[in-house]
């Protein structure tokens, strides 16, 4: 059997163009000839430049966006719509402010049909894998910036999606709450073993989540450049691993392919602003 028959989710050639909405005539190439596999079970962390791309590929995976070429398939069959063995969990939680806690993460089950009490029952059972049992009727504004983001974790897996889609899902916490999303994360994921589908731009997280590690150039016409194997045994502390040796020198391998995509993403940049 081959290895893509093992593949959760397949992003093949994939192009991405756009026409521009200052310029009718002109059109914009975010994405080139991308091909990304991730296996079943796998978590691939993709890094690169701002604005390069990497959360279009994203949303190519859930099926939000149509590929101006290429296929994408999930486990081994043609994409068709939204990615419904996908679960995304976006860059700012999606969480309703009119809605509790538990509330929030029942909607999705209740969307399926599951009935009310059933609903309830398993979104308490999440709320407590996630640390926050007790806190089902607290609604957003009443939680922290840490204990939404578990809100919105619990509201993602509750579904028991095979795929997990996360777009940078702790880059506004601070560091010590951070670290304490990305261990939650990692002991969710290991209990399970979905296939992940993580974008970042901190190359440290990337490192201590994930099994792979895709590098992408800078826009336009952004695609793989470097991919590397993370070998660093299981299970992980996120802030351990980083003082064990094997880290710092994959750090210094991966860096050294990134440091001119990201310098050439900060030239783009300051010349979109002048």
């Amino acid at each position: 059997m081959s290895a893509e028959s093992h593949c959760a989710l397949e992003l093949l050639d994939i192009r991405c163009t756009f026409r521009s909405k200052d310029d009718a005539g002109q059109r914009y190439t975010a994405v080139a000839d991308t091909t990304l596999r991730i296996r079943e079970g796998e978590f691939v962390s993709v890094v690169g430049p701002t604005g390069c791309g990497k959360s279009t590929l994203l949303n190519v995976g859930a099926g939000l966006l149509a590929p101006s070429s290429g296929t994408v398939k999930v486990f081994g069959e043609p994409l068709v719509g939204i990615n419904a063995r996908a679960g995304y969990m976006f860059q700012t939680e999606a969480l309703m402010p009119w809605r509790s806690a538990r509330d929030n993460v029942m909607v999705g089950l209740q969307y399926r049909g599951v009935s009310d009490a059933e609903a309830a029952a398993q979104a308490e059972q999440w709320l407590a894998r996630v640390g926050l049992s007790g806190f089902g009727d607290r609604y957003p504004h009443q939680l922290s910036g840490g204990m939404r983001k578990r809100v919105a974790l619990a509201q993602t897996l509750v579904l028991e999606p095979d795929i997990l889609l996360m777009d940078e899902p702790f880059s506004a916490l601070d560091v010590q709450t951070r670290q304490l999303m990305e261990n939650e994360v990692l002991d969710l994921w290991a209990s399970k073993k979905r296939a992940v589908l993580f974008i970042t731009h901190d190359l440290d997280e990337a490192i201590a989540m994930s099994d792979r590690v895709v590098v992408l150039s800078a826009g336009p016409a952004t695609h793989p450049i470097g991919e590397f194997t993370i070998d660093l045994a299981r299970p992980r502390d996120v802030a351990e691993v980083r003082t064990h040796p094997r880290f710092v020198e994959l750090h210094t391998q991966i860096w050294n392919v990134l440091r001119d995509e990201v310098l050439k993403g900060y030239a783009q940049q300051r010349l979109k602003v002048a």
